[in-house]
């Protein structure tokens, strides 16, 4: 074959290499973004479980010392009213990272599972479409978890309300999965959280930097029993369907946690 065939050839092969879409390729970045001003929850919007969209109870939510805080200053007891905080825009692939820590004391009516029990929900919901007495937003939830006793309490775990997910293309049927090399804790201790949601819907939820989950395929699940709270927001899903974007939140369980350097930074 002569050159000038030879350099027909490479010049075919390369304007189709860069035609098609490249396999394994790395998402291609936004610059960070941070979400929290330090000072006002400007952007962000409360629903707690009794109260309509935008009704910050007791002021659940607080901007303090550069954080947004849980507080319960404001109540006598919990009563079960669950609360999340949503940034004001839905996103769909991004990288998100922040720091948590939890305090001391709960409320003493907090279920003994929600002590020292926190999390940053994804692929949720509007606040809007929310039921009044809903307390959580159909979502997938990065769970934060502080210690509690001496025994064991890995942080990190993945929660479904209204979705399931799966682990190697397997379909997780438990509400929480714990990780298996999650650490735990003590309370009072900053913590960085971060959460990869690839466009392929790859899911990463890291720990102070080190991978504790990697699932996919979220989808929404009529059939979980969390859907039956959402009656109006899940009649849109007779069945199950792959769940792409959604709002991020906080969540208040009635025990206080402050979240900080709030960022992310979006993918395409």
């Amino acid at each position: 074959m002569g050159r000038q065939r030879i350099a027909a050839v490479l010049t075919a092969c390369g304007a189709l290499a860069a035609a098609l879409p490249a396999q394994g390729a790395e998402a291609q970045a936004g610059p960070w973004k941070s979400l929290f001003d330090g000072a006002s929850l400007d952007g962000w919007i409360p629903k707690i479980a009794g109260h309509p969209a935008g009704e910050n109870y007791q002021q659940t939510f607080v901007a303090r010392d550069g954080a947004i805080a849980v507080s319960y200053a404001g109540y006598d007891r919990f009563k079960n009213r669950f609360g999340h905080l949503f940034y004001k825009t839905p996103f769909k692939a991004y990288r998100l990272r922040l720091s948590y820590r939890f305090l001391d004391q709960g409320l003493p009516d907090t279920p003994a599972w929600a002590r020292s029990n926190s999390g940053v929900m994804f692929h949720s919901q509007s606040p809007q479409s929310m039921e009044l007495d809903q307390p959580f937003p159909m979502s997938v939830e990065f769970q934060a978890l502080g210690a509690d006793g001496q025994a064991p309490r890995p942080t990190g775990a993945v929660c479904t309300p209204g979705t399931s997910v799966a682990f190697d293309g397997v379909r997780a049927k438990a509400h929480c999965i714990s990780p298996a090399a999650g650490p735990t804790i003590p309370n009072g201790t900053w913590v960085r959280l971060e959460l990869e949601v690839l466009p392929s819907g790859e899911v990463t939820q890291k720990i102070d930097g080190v991978a504790v989950q990697r699932y996919g395929a979220v989808e929404v699940d009529p059939a979980d029993p969390f859907a039956a709270a959402a009656k109006g927001y899940m009649a849109a899903f007779p069945k199950p369907v792959p769940l792409t974007e959604g709002y991020i939140a906080l969540q208040s369980e009635g025990w206080p946690i402050e979240f900080k350097d709030i960022e992310i930074q979006e993918l395409r």
